[in-house]
């Protein structure tokens, strides 16, 4: 295989990280060799950042705590439990101690394995150029960049990628280039996992709909919305077809055309690796330990060991897009949006906060923490003396 099998994976969609790559070496260097007040404040505009970002999650959080604190409050009042016997933090503490540790210690398992897979994957793409990464080095810095985005979110990609480069001396570019094309195929497995979980929770999700927003009377206003929609929408799509030309060539139009073609250079550049079928048998195993992960969770708290595939995957789902806010691991948002799939499955408002704060505490300290910390002891020791070439 010849380094241009991956070259077309390096599209405009790694503009971004490898401007955020370049741009913190150039304000590392002007502050060694110039001091001036730009890298300063650029400093300072990506620690306001941080602090809007944990300021995010810590808000959600909060509000979350105060209003199950009061539930709790209220249940106590009910079962004659004085107040000052009763806290939720204790009783977060409580239901923490009373998980199964089999299924936690299993969960640190499964995400282990995923990011062995991960790791295999990342290392068939970084073949192509005719390396031989070793299989410890992209283990390591996988779990280094989830641990560098506890820290701050997004900056654990250019800490894998940097990693990666330097220890096995591949061109920053390429490795960059790797990591979007590996990131395209999580994102359709997501979304396809995200259709499956919504397809299979249908009911309760449209039923839960229905509770929020009391349609009642207004059925037939929605139906003629929808049809409106429809006709609009098939009309929008004729007027642009008929202007596809101005369309195509506009900026935005370049935009759009640029996502789309990343996209299917990302599944082309799969299916050139040395084995395509290791490589989508790996992607689907990443997956496969990110849904028993939670479900081994699911397991571990008496509250919830009961529910089923269609809880775990609609809670899986609803996790994975918590974490997809840019607040340290999903922090807030990722506790509000699996407390209400579990509430869904007629599990209490107190007892899935508490699975959510067992999950989210499980995986980012028994995890990311514990083996983020490992990797960035490790990486050093093991390439002390090592020579990729």
């Amino acid at each position: 295989m010849g380094t241009e099998n991956l070259a077309p994976a390096v599209s405009a969609r790694t503009n971004n990280l490898r401007t955020t790559i370049k741009s913190l070496q150039a304000s590392y260097q002007q502050t060694i060799n110039k001091p001036t007040f730009a890298p300063m404040n650029k400093s300072l505009a990506n620690a306001l950042k941080f602090l809007l970002f944990v300021g995010v999650g810590f808000g959600i959080l909060y509000l979350m705590y105060r209003s199950q604190q009061a539930a709790y409050l209220e249940q106590c009042q009910l079962d004659g439990v004085p107040e000052d016997q009763c806290s939720l933090l204790d009783k977060l503490v409580a239901d923490f101690k009373s998980a199964n540790p089999v299924w936690l210690l299993m969960t640190l398992v499964a995400f282990s394995i995923s990011n062995l897979s991960r790791a295999a994957r990342w290392n068939m793409m970084l073949r192509t150029f005719g390396k031989t990464p070793r299989l410890i080095n992209a283990f390591l810095t996988i779990n280094l960049g989830y641990f560098a985005n506890l820290g701050f979110p997004r900056i654990g990609e250019v800490v894998r990628a940097a990693s990666m480069a330097r220890y096995e001396k591949i061109s920053l570019e390429r490795v960059v280039g790797t990591i979007v094309v590996g990131r395209t195929i999580d994102v359709i497995l997501l979304l396809s996992i995200t259709g499956i979980a919504l397809l299979m929770g249908r009911e309760k999700l449209w039923n839960r709909a229905v509770e929020l927003v009391d349609v009642g009377d207004k059925v037939d206003l929605l139906q003629n919305l929808l049809v409106v929609g429809i006709i609009g929408g098939l009309l929008v799509l004729g007027l642009a077809w008929w202007q596809r030309a101005k369309i195509m060539g506009s900026a935005i139009g370049q935009k759009v055309i640029g996502v789309f073609k990343g996209f299917g250079e990302g599944l082309q550049t799969a299916l050139k690796v040395e084995s395509p079928l290791q490589f989508f048998l790996h992607s689907i195993n990443i997956w496969v330990m990110y849904v028993l992960m939670t479900w081994f969770v699911i397991l571990s708290f008496s509250p919830t060991a009961a529910l089923e595939i269609e809880a775990v995957l609609v809670t899986f789902v609803a996790g994975g897009w918590g974490i997809v806010v840019p607040s340290p691991g999903g922090m807030g948002t990722y506790h509000f949006l699996t407390g209400e799939a579990l509430k869904l499955y007629e599990v209490s408002s107190l007892n899935a906060f508490s699975w959510s704060n067992i999950c989210f505490f499980t995986i980012n300290v028994g995890c990311n923490i514990l083996i983020g910390l490992i990797a960035l002891l490790a990486l050093p020791r093991i390439n002390e003396g090592y020579d990729s070439a």
